[in-house]
């Protein structure tokens, strides 16, 4: 596998360390994460600074739940032999290259993400009038580029924020990538992929170049990342001279949509630690037990003999997420019917829930026990990081003009 291949199948992707992860967290987040690690080369990562920018008054929660969170990551399945799992703050390279990036970046390309008057909006408690929480969506932007990831999981409420990086790729490659001589020398890399190889590059270009044409894109990027024959560097200005700038020094990402199921709260809103209606993790059985016990059902089913909807009812919304079809077709009759109880209907979920909990909150156990374990594999972790991070700034610093010594 060449240099291209591996940065297309990398994948990039962090959480902030602002509380203890929940249910939410794990069915949106992580089990795509333990799905992942199995087929890309990925790249997991504490985001503290991150965390900063909505939290910057309270430094006790982030360093609180730093080491907790990575508890929860590892007894959810995310296996560090299979996964790089590092701390952005350990890896100073995210920062330089965040300041890099800022010099090119247009003030109103931050100003217009989706994110920052939401965000704004939503915190009216919290002062975000600062240049750090104008700035995170350019900081996710050098996340992803100093590891020249190709892909980055995200829902479709973040899409944008790959678009900003996509665009501050696009403008650092056609601002830094017009090295001296560029279309000579990629002439001369097409040149050296063979007559047939380079007529057929040549008319897939012009296909592009002039028609807009996808598909010739899709089809002269993989011809350029099959040719054995030609140095990384070489392959890079190909697919630069391909798109009608210069040398890609920064590969622009895409986004990888996940589809994450809506993990329904105690309170049938969205399962958020803001609206207080979450099971955490590693939460303690019986507490488990006595918030299910406690969530609120159909207003409709006053007594035990009246019927209900289940559609109403915030427990029906757990039972689409732990509950088979059989299960759940028992529920939708017994309810409708009032042939069942709400303690009747609750017990099941109750005992499906705590039954995927147990084999997380076992492996959590042996991870609290070994606090040592977490750090090495953590250590571990940033120095890989950090080996492919300097790479990309040594070449960032060189196309920028600072690779004097």
């Amino acid at each position: 596998m060449n240099a291209i291949d591996a940065q297309e199948r990398r994948v990039l992707s962090g959480m902030r360390p602002t509380g203890r992860l929940h249910l939410g967290h794990y069915h949106g987040v992580l089990k795509n994460w333990v799905r992942l690690q199995e087929e890309y080369d990925c790249y997991f990562f504490v985001a503290d600074w991150h965390a900063l920018t909505t939290h910057y008054e309270e430094p006790q929660v982030v360093a609180e739940n730093v080491w907790d969170m990575v508890v929860d990551w590892l007894a959810a399945g995310v296996n560090p032999g299979m996964a790089r799992l590092f701390i952005q703050s350990r890896v100073p390279e995210h920062a330089e290259l965040h300041l890099l990036l800022s010099m090119i970046t247009p003030l109103g390309w931050l100003e217009r993400v989706p994110s920052y008057k939401d965000q704004q909006e939503n915190l009216r408690e919290k002062d975000l009038a600062t240049y750090g929480f104008l700035g995170y969506p350019l900081l996710q932007a050098a996340d992803i580029l100093i590891y020249k990831a190709g892909l980055v999981p995200v829902g479709e409420d973040q899409v944008a924020h790959v678009e900003l990086t996509r665009e501050v790729a696009r403008r650092f490659n056609h601002i830094y990538g017009r090295e001296p001589g560029f279309a000579e020398k990629a002439e001369a890399a097409v040149e050296r992929m063979g007559k047939k190889q380079a007529r057929l590059y040549r008319e897939l270009r012009r296909r592009y170049q002039e028609q807009g044409d996808e598909e010739a894109l899709g089809v002269a990027r993989a011809l350029v990342q099959e040719q054995q024959n030609l140095t990384l560097a070489d392959r890079e200005r190909l697919l630069g001279y391909l798109e009608g700038g210069g040398k890609r020094i920064l590969p622009e990402p895409r986004a990888l949509l996940t589809e994450a199921p809506r993990m329904p709260g105690l309170d049938g809103r969205k399962m958020s630690k803001s609206y207080g209606n979450t099971i955490a993790l590693r939460e303690d059985p019986a507490e488990v037990e006595r918030k299910l016990r406690t969530m609120p059902t159909d207003p409709a089913r006053v007594r035990r003999t009246d019927p209900g909807d289940p559609d109403k009812c915030p427990v029906w919304q757990f039972h689409l997420v732990y509950s088979d079809d059989e299960t759940r077709a028992w529920v939708r009759d017994g309810c409708a019917s009032a042939g069942i109880g709400c303690i009747d209907c609750k017990r099941r979920v109750t005992e499906a829930l705590l039954a995927e909990l147990e084999p997380i909150r076992a492996r959590a156990r042996e991870y609290e026990a070994d606090p040592d374990l977490v750090r090495s594999i953590v250590a571990e972790g940033c120095e890989a990081a950090r080996e492919v991070a300097r790479e990309t700034l040594d070449e960032v610093r060189r196309a920028m003009g600072l690779g004097y010594r």
